[in-house]
């Protein structure tokens, strides 16, 4: 008989406490280094326009099933995959959708914590003044020492390591919620803030043209691709984080005017993380690009655009010092809250087996942190110590961001769609309108999954295609195809490759 699990982790309070977490975990690095550049480079306007219907396709439908799987197995990810396939009459090995998604997150955890530690080290340098008045050699030498230093490194990972697990370790009432709860509202705040600054500056009405001027001859096939790229990884999903949420999520809650239960509906929840993601996203390119375009700079992503250019923006601007420290706090906020989404999948499935919380955050934060050190020493110690993809960061990021999240994705896609039986679809989605329901689903069985396989192999096609010339290590994941941003003179262009999770995403 196979050991049955019961549900120990407890419920997020209400429905507004899960949007906040799902959100934290969706809003991270990506969303402000990435989402914004992508933007003003495929169109402006016509580009948001354009992501609006891949998210519609691809983002929203997967994350609603996802979502949905985890509120029905009510388990971490693992256990809940097994209950619900069991509930289905098909085989429990559906369950390494759960342990896919899990070590996914595990191995973006690894590194993620390597360059969330970096903003840690920028508000230090921000609120120093180091970089008032600074020459861009002067900044471009800030970061090309961080990375040539991996003992400096190494004290950041390990800082945000132990920030991210001692959240996971106090549980989802008082960890996981209590630190949203806090940190999306500082984040809120501080995009304002920073918005406001960026208002008062020359470029700001440069910055909007960038971000916001409707050019659809840009909308060429590259931006479809981008687009839908972006759209999958912005909101984590296949990591594990969303379904470990979604089992935190009541099935009812009480109306605030009658006093009655009333069901939580999955769909409109998921809808309303989805536009917060991406008005963070776009608030983040109003703050961003006036800054830059105030003091003549090319507009870039990726670390080049967060580590040199705002710092050396931020340098020449009044109360520069100020503000730069605002936003590396609000770009730690956004690292942290997407980084305990990514420890908790892992640490829930010990719980479930009988380890006590603390211990559980222990032994996954540790095994993070030492993987993390391969991640470290990439950047500097063996930047030169290349094999299959590149260097160990390399390939790291290439399985986890290139193969198990895009594999996850559609593997949640096809159970959702067409293995889960459709009744308890039905009454997990709780759809009062049938023809929204069964719009998800053909969206879900058809659609979404097309489109997560096109991905996919576009990704591996531009990877290994014939007429790619070889290099050091992998193309970013497909989100991030963009041009490079400036760098170092004599820093190598891929050391300051990083991942665009949520994005956490590492999403990005």
């Amino acid at each position: 008989m196979k050991q049955e699990f019961k549900p120990v982790h407890g419920m997020w309070a209400s429905r507004w406490v899960f949007i906040l977490a799902a959100t934290g975990s969706a809003v991270g690095l990506g969303n402000i280094w990435k989402f914004p550049y992508i933007t003003g480079e495929y169109g402006g306007g016509a580009c948001v326009l354009l992501y609006l219907v891949c998210i519609a396709v691809v983002g929203i439908p997967i994350m609603v099933a996802e979502v949905m799987l985890g509120r029905k197995g009510g388990l971490s990810p693992i256990h809940s995959m097994q209950r619900v396939a069991q509930q289905s009459k098909v085989t429990r090995r559906w369950g390494v959708i759960g342990y896919l998604g899990a070590l996914s997150g595990f191995l973006l955890l690894s590194f993620y914590t390597v360059i969330a530690g970096w903003s840690l080290y920028y508000v230090w340098e921000g609120a120093s003044g180091v970089f008032q008045g600074a020459s861009a050699e002067q900044v471009q030498a800030v970061f090309a020492d961080l990375k040539a230093s991996p003992w400096m490194m190494l004290l950041c990972h390990t800082l945000f390591m132990a920030m991210t697990m001692g959240v996971v370790a106090r549980g989802v009432n008082r960890g996981l919620e209590k630190a949203v709860e806090i940190l999306m509202p500082v984040l809120f705040v501080l995009l304002i803030v920073l918005v406001g600054y960026a208002a008062t500056t020359s470029g700001f009405a440069d910055g909007m043209r960038f971000l916001f001027a409707f050019d659809f001859s840009k909308l060429s096939g590259e931006a479809v691709v981008v687009a839908l790229g972006h759209s999958f990884f912005t909101l984590s999903l296949g990591l594990g984080a969303i379904m470990a949420y979604g089992a935190y999520m009541p099935h009812q809650i009480k109306d605030s005017k009658t006093g009655k239960a009333k069901p939580v509906s999955i769909g409109s929840t998921v809808l309303v993380i989805a536009v917060i993601d991406t008005l963070v996203a776009l608030a983040a390119g109003m703050a961003i690009f006036p800054l830059v375009f105030s003091n003549g700079l090319e507009p870039s992503a990726g670390p080049g655009l967060m580590f040199e250019s705002l710092p050396l923006a931020f340098g020449q601007l009044p109360g520069g010092a100020l503000f730069s420290c605002l936003f590396f706090i609000l770009v730690a906020c956004a690292a942290w809250s997407s980084s305990i989404s990514l420890g908790e999948p892992l640490v829930a499935w010990l719980v479930e087996r009988g380890w006590k919380r603390w211990r559980a955050s222990l032994l996954i934060g540790a095994l993070a942190w030492v993987l993390g050190i391969g991640t470290v020493l990439s950047f500097n110690i063996w930047k030169d110590d290349t094999f299959l993809m590149g260097t160990f960061f390399d390939n790291i990021e290439f399985i986890s961001t290139n193969i198990m999240l895009p594999l996850g994705g559609l593997l949640i896609a096809i159970f959702a769609g067409w293995i889960m039986k459709e009744t308890q679809a039905r009454k997990e989605l709780a759809m009062k309108n049938f023809k929204v329901y069964m719009l998800w689903r053909a969206v879900v069985r058809i659609f979404s999954p097309a489109a997560v396989i096109f991905l996919f192999g576009w990704s591996m096609w531009s990877t290994f295609g014939p007429d790619e010339e070889p290099a050091k290590g992998p193309p970013a994941p497909v989100e991030q195809q963009q041009p490079a941003p400036a760098r170092a003179a004599d820093a190598p262009a891929d050391d300051a490759r990083v991942p665009a999770v949520s994005e956490g995403g590492v999403n990005e």
